[in-house]
């Protein structure tokens, strides 16, 4: 950003080398090329949640039509793709487009505190891989901070606070899956019924290594929805039409299905669950376990479980897996006893119990050195938040891709950048008074536990747009790119008490 923030080491930092934090780097070498950034990443790669997780079978839950980005078509034949072709098509984005020289790996963020006088974030980083230890603290200053770290959090995992003392095989969790555990032949027990569970129970019941019996013990069924792996469109699509017309239309497809498929879920819940049980049943036969594919809670209420190419019940078929419903009793020596008296034989436990929620990456966020909870403001756009300057959040649908939310936010802020940029201002600030009268709404209308659990550190939400986080994707996107920048909320301006500031307090539209 030429001129006035030539003070700054960068004019964007971007927090996190996923998904998110690479989108905006892209976004911005085709939007807004005249801005400097970098992306700071606490791991030793690239990748965030694709290089944490290396459980067997690690794979996306959405379709990768819509998890891909909306400037880069996905070229393999499998839209539900495992991790590793996840991560060649993120490194691949990074080297045709140049954003590789611009990542600082082993960069943790640990402050940014906000100082109106210099309109810019002064960011406290420690530097080091996070494991071996070593490294340092470095001082750097941004005009903006884009945090694209994800939802999640990094270092600990959810603990139901299992008392495993008298258990004598061996315990994992899939955040932090050890390289040297060997499944084979072994008895295993898989906790939790959510999109880690079913992915890893197939994925322990099949191939050379894989382990005598797999069960997973789930305390309350979950709705789960059958698909191929390949899209059969979407790979004809591409041999008659331009690889970037395809990739279009199959993820407008997609985007639409999703949508019409959540909507009906809301609005005819019992014609949704007879589909899905009519899928499970045609994969399993008629005499299957009705009870254990049969939440208390209506489809979408929580995130759909996918089962690509069904995976999950061919497992069962076989006698390789099993789905056990029940309340844990006791932890025994050789296994897990459950509340009815039943016993379930284990060499292996794992706690797939799901994930703790982090806001911002759990970065100490501070305006003119007083901190911020973030659990006080308004979401803006589902991109920004009241009354904090030059910030800029990802926070993915629940009901939908992460990156569809990736790609608008990145693309509204490159918007947001180039207006500055033309205009001369250097703050853009969403403001809300202090007498505000917004209604304010339910964040999340999910039950999912990790939802529930995490809601008070959540920012606030209002039932009207722009101050709120919507589930609404189409909508999102129209409006994002849509709306005038300038929209009487959205304050652009230079310091408090520079030359020009009375002047430039609401600038115009560029």
């Amino acid at each position: 950003m030429a001129g006035p923030t030539a003070q700054t080491d960068f004019d964007v930092l971007i927090v996190g080398a996923g998904i998110s934090g690479i989108g905006m780097a892209a976004h911005m070498e085709e939007k807004a090329p005249h801005h400097s950034y970098a992306i700071l990443e606490r791991r030793a790669n690239l990748g965030g949640t694709w290089d944490l997780f290396r459980y067997p079978g690690i794979r996306s839950d959405s379709d990768m039509h819509t998890l891909g980005f909306d400037f880069e078509p996905w070229r393999h034949e499998k839209s539900i793709a495992d991790g590793p072709s996840i991560l060649d098509y993120l490194n691949r984005i990074v080297d045709e487009r140049g954003i590789r020289q611009h990542i600082r790996t082993g960069h943790t963020v640990i402050a940014a505190d906000w100082r109106e006088a210099d309109a810019c974030w002064h960011v406290s980083v420690e530097t080091g891989d996070g494991e071996s230890g070593g490294g340092g603290r470095k001082h750097l200053t941004a005009n903006w901070l884009y945090l694209g770290s994800g939802y999640y959090d990094y270092d600990e995992p959810y603990d139901p606070g299992f008392d495993l003392g008298a258990f004598e095989g061996r315990v994992v969790h899939p955040q932090f899956w050890p390289d040297d555990l060997d499944y084979a032949g072994k008895q295993v027990v898989v906790i939790g019924s959510g999109a880690t569970a079913v992915t890893l129970v197939p994925s322990m019941a099949k191939g050379a290594s894989r382990a005598a019996k797999v069960t997973m013990l789930q305390r309350t069924p979950t709705w789960m929805f059958s698909r191929p792996a390949k899209d059969r469109i979407a790979n004809i699509l591409r041999k008659v039409l331009p690889e970037k017309l395809a990739y279009r239309i199959t993820r407008w497809k997609n985007i639409t299905l999703q949508h019409l498929g959540f909507k009906r879920a809301r609005t005819k819940p019992e014609k949704m669950k007879q589909f899905l049980h009519k899928r499970i049943e045609k994969a399993l036969g008629p005499d299957y376990d009705r009870a254990s594919f049969t939440p208390p809670y209506d489809p979408w209420d929580q995130r759909l479980c996918l089962i690509p190419d069904d995976d999950l019940f061919k497992a069962m078929k076989q006698g390789r897996a099993e789905i056990v419903t029940g309340h844990i009793a006791a932890f025994e020596k050789g296994g897990v006893r459950l509340t009815d008296g039943s016993h379930l034989p284990a060499d292996i436990v794992v706690t797939a119990t799901g994930l703790k929620l982090a806001v911002a990456g759990k970065i100490a966020i501070s305006q003119d050195g007083t901190p911020v909870d973030l659990a006080e403001r308004f979401y803006y756009k589902g991109c920004m938040f009241s009354n904090l300057p030059n910030l800029a959040v990802v926070f993915g649908y629940l009901n939908a891709s992460w990156t569809l939310r990736s790609d608008i936010n990145a693309d509204f802020i490159c918007r947001v950048l180039e207006h500055m940029r033309q205009s001369g201002a250097t703050i853009a600030e969403p403001v809300l008074a202090a007498d505000h009268d917004l209604e304010e709404d339910d964040i999340f209308d999910f039950s999912s536990g990790y939802i529930q659990r995490s809601k008070h550190l959540m920012p606030r939400n209002a039932v009207a747009y722009p101050w709120r986080l919507n589930q609404e994707y189409v909508t999102d996107r129209k409006r994002m790119a849509n709306d005038p920048i300038a929209d009487g909320i959205l304050e652009l301006r230079r310091p408090s008490g520079s030359a020009s500031e009375k002047e430039t307090a609401h600038l115009e539209p560029a």
